[in-house]
This record gives structure tokens, C-alpha cells and sequence, in this order.
């Protein structure tokens, strides 16, 4: 049985879709692995990878730009081509996983996916992930809970659950932080807080 190591992944656009927009950054941490129904937590800061790209249009929203901080002349002249940061994309993920099966992690999942999945194939002509290996935090999170999607939100979510750390929209540091919930979510049993409230 091949184990699954967990690529926690964030993204920040210029725009809502991928193509007529641009993704401006990628924050990528290994979170840790899945061997069989056992969890390993890896230090989400020790395995990680960052770029700023290039834009790929001449359209953006600048609000959507404004959330990640980034500067658009900036990118225009000092962002990484996106075939070259896509293809080092790729290769980091191989190399971290090794023989394992990378799977790709986010929050929510389908929109860090969408980007990732369009780059990926648009620059390099596959995943490393595949057409389906991803899992949705939000979701982990309303399953086990057993709650809706729609309470399935960082703030309403148990403090044992949440991430320590700040949500800043630098996409390596959101990875990081979006890595400690994954970790705490995987481990987390929802009965266990039952029981305490009880």
C-alpha cells in the first residue's frame, strides 16, 4: 500500500478564474504523510516552496489584487516566468514525496485546486497531483463535525481545532497556518469534544 504525503497549498489571483486572470503566488508545505489509517504530522516550516509569478494577461480586478499585498509592475518585471516556476512546482513535489502519493490539501479546495490544476497543465501539461488526488479541509472539517458546509468556517470551528497562527494572505505563510489545521483536523475526533461538553 503506497503512502500519501499532504501538499498543504495556497494561491493568490488577480481575478476569479484562471486564464483571463493570473495567479500571482503559491505557497506549498508538506503537512505530513498518511500511511495506511495512521496520520504523521511533519513541521509544516522544514519542506516548503514559494513563488511569485509573472502575470499572464493584461486583465486583473484590483481588489483581487490587493488582498495578496503584491505589487502588479512589480510582477510584470521581476516575476517568475510561470513555465519555470510551474516545472520547479513539479519537481519539489516529486521530490518530497518520493515514492509516496503527493496529494494536494486546501482551504477551501476549490479554488486553490482550479488555479493550480489550470497552471500545471496550461505550463507543464500535467499534475503532480493527478486529476483527483486533493482533499477539501472544509469538508474534513463538516464531516467529522457532522455539521453543514456552510458552518464549516475557521471561526466557528473548535479552538483544539484552529491554527495558532495568523492568516496573513503571504500565500506560504497561509500554507503554513492552513498545514496545523490539516494536522489537528486529521487527528481531531469530534466525539472527543462531545464528551468534554457533556
Amino acid at each position: 500500500m503506497k503512502a500519501e504525503t499532504y501538499i498543504s497549498v495556497d494561491i493568490e489571483a488577480d481575478g476569479p478564474i484562471p486564464g483571463p486572470y493570473s495567479m500571482v503566488s503559491f505557497g506549498m508545505t508538506v503537512a505530513g504523510r498518511m500511511i495506511g489509517r495512521r496520520f504523521e504530522r511533519t513541521d509544516p516550516e522544514t519542506r516548503t516552496f514559494y513563488a511569485e509569478l509573472r502575470p499572464i494577461s493584461d486583465d486583473f480586478v484590483p481588489e483581487a489584487l490587493a488582498v495578496s499585498g503584491l505589487d502588479r509592475g512589480t510582477l510584470l518585471r521581476e516575476g517568475r516566468d510561470p513555465a519555470e516556476a510551474m516545472t520547479a512546482a513539479a519537481a519539489w513535489v516529486r521530490e518530497v514525496c518520493g515514492a509516496d502519493l503527493p496529494v494536494l490539501a486546501a482551504f477551501p479546495l476549490s479554488y486553490d485546486w482550479m488555479w493550480m490544476y489550470w497552471y500545471f497543465l496550461r505550463f507543464t501539461g500535467e499534475s503532480p497531483f493527478g486529476h483527483s488526488r486533493c482533499i477539501d479541509i472544509k469538508t474534513l472539517y463538516a464531516a467529522k463535525a457532522a455539521v453543514p458546509v456552510a458552518w464549516a468556517t475557521k471561526r466557528q470551528m473548535p479552538r483544539e481545532v484552529r491554527s495558532s497562527r495568523r492568516h496573513t494572505h503571504n500565500a506560504l505563510d497561509d500554507a503554513i497556518e492552513q498545514a496545523e489545521l490539516l494536522q489537528n483536523l486529521m487527528e481531531w475526533r469530534s466525539s472527543d469534544r462531545k464528551r468534554k461538553e457533556s
